[in-house]
């Protein structure tokens, strides 16, 4: 169902982005995957700062398992004392429930003691309209 109100969404897609990437810092690994659709893509370059090889995630179950694995490794999550930072952000609507972005990232560690800027990439993302809200169907994660 396409979104009921003439309202542009453009700040909604923005605020997922905020909070996908506050939860990848603090929150659950349930809340996370809430703003995901079951379906989605979640894909990566080698990144090495963090040590992550390549990967394609597809459907909510195996990019949850990256998240498990990211966290068990003390790459991000709570008390690991790290940052991920969502700025320039640009959303195109693609559809009245597809949209696309583009934003960079900035990744910080050590945030509680000595705060070092650990990396930087680019979000190329897609999102659908589904249950009533945005989410994140597909993330391209570039580093550099």
């Amino acid at each position: 169902m396409a979104p009921q109100n003439s309202t542009d969404p453009r700040g909604e897609i923005q605020d997922l982005l905020s909070r996908i990437a506050q939860l990848a810092d603090d929150g659950t690994v349930e809340e996370y995957l809430e703003h995901f659709t079951a379906d989605a893509i979640w894909e990566s370059q080698p990144n090495p700062v963090t040590g992550m090889a390549a990967q394609m995630r597809r459907g909510v179950a195996l990019i949850e398992e990256g998240v498990r694995e990211r966290r068990a490794g003390s790459v991000q999550g709570p008390g690991t004392s790290s940052r991920h930072v969502i700025t320039t952000v640009s959303v195109s609507l693609d559809s009245d429930v597809e949209a696309s972005s583009t934003a960079y990232w900035l990744f910080f560690r050590d945030t509680t003691t000595e705060p070092r800027l650990a990396g930087v990439g680019r979000y190329d993302d897609t999102h659908r309209f589904e249950d009533g809200r945005w989410k994140l169907a597909h993330r391209r994660i570039t580093v550099g």
